[in-house]
């Protein structure tokens, strides 16, 4: 397994490779050829960044067998999916922030996220395996009241694609199995969701092979594989911690002008 990760070293952007305390930093490209570049550097001593920058950043609900069955959903047979605008992305530490003008429920949703490695279009699962480069943690932070919408309009964009609304991070794990993984969230410490990514309906690859026939993915981008049970309003001064062993914990604050 390797922990990929993008930092802020004496202001200059880069990325390598974590182990414990230490970052090698690389040359080249995360995705493609890169090679060690100069003396590992401490991670007290740089800012850790978002762990890549998606051209496309999806995100996916009603995805995890659970949530289906408490909610009385239908299962999907492909994937429910919507966008997440580039500039929701959020670095690892980054304050979550309320949009202007909007005073309602806002809530953490953690998720395991998929970043591409390789060009994916109309590709079969067996491709879509190999072109994960790795997988990483996601807040998909999402302002409720407008999922429902005026005059019956839901805007899944607007309420999740909000400056701020996709903290990603700490690092890109390679060579995990997802199957193994489970995903925790905490809020101030306390735990709110508990659950295997074992119980996705639909798997990593065929989330990709089937969004591929629609949308070409580069390398870089990332798929939120949706949430399970646990989602909650999150309350101005909360601090948001996703947790994957084996990725790390992504912890992001909350800062609104109002109570939920």
């Amino acid at each position: 397994m390797t922990l990929w990760v993008r930092f802020n070293d004496a202001g200059l952007l880069r990325f390598g490779t974590l182990d414990g305390d230490l970052i090698t930093p690389h040359r080249g490209s995360m995705f493609a050829d890169s090679e060690p570049d100069g003396e590992p550097v401490a991670l007290a001593d740089v800012q850790l960044r978002a762990p890549c920058e998606p051209r496309t950043f999806i995100g996916l609900w009603n995805n995890y067998h659970a949530l289906a069955a408490k909610f009385a959903y239908l299962v999907p047979e492909e994937p429910l999916f919507f966008i997440k605008a580039p500039g929701s992305l959020l670095d690892p530490g980054g304050v979550i922030r309320r949009p202007p003008g909007y005073a309602g429920k806002i809530a953490y949703e953690g998720e395991l996220g998929i970043v591409i490695g390789q060009r994916c279009s109309e590709v079969d699962e067996a491709t879509a395996a190999r072109s994960i480069f790795g997988y990483t943690c996601i807040n998909d932070v999402t302002a409720l009241e407008w999922l429902g919408g005026p005059a019956g309009f839901p805007q899944w964009t607007r309420a999740k694609g909000c400056d701020t609304f996709g903290p990603i991070g700490p690092a890109i794990a390679t060579g995990l199995d997802w199957r193994e993984l489970v995903v925790r969230t905490l809020v101030d410490g306390r735990e709110r969701q508990n659950y295997p990514a074992s119980d996705m309906i639909l798997s990593p690859a065929r989330i990709i092979s089937l969004i591929s026939r629609e949308l070409t993915l580069l390398p870089g981008d990332v798929i939120a594989c949706g949430t399970s049970l646990g989602v909650l309003p999150m309350r101005p001064g909360h601090r948001i911690d996703v947790s994957i062993d084996g990725i790390g914990t992504l912890s992001n604050s909350f800062e609104g002008d109002r109570a939920e």
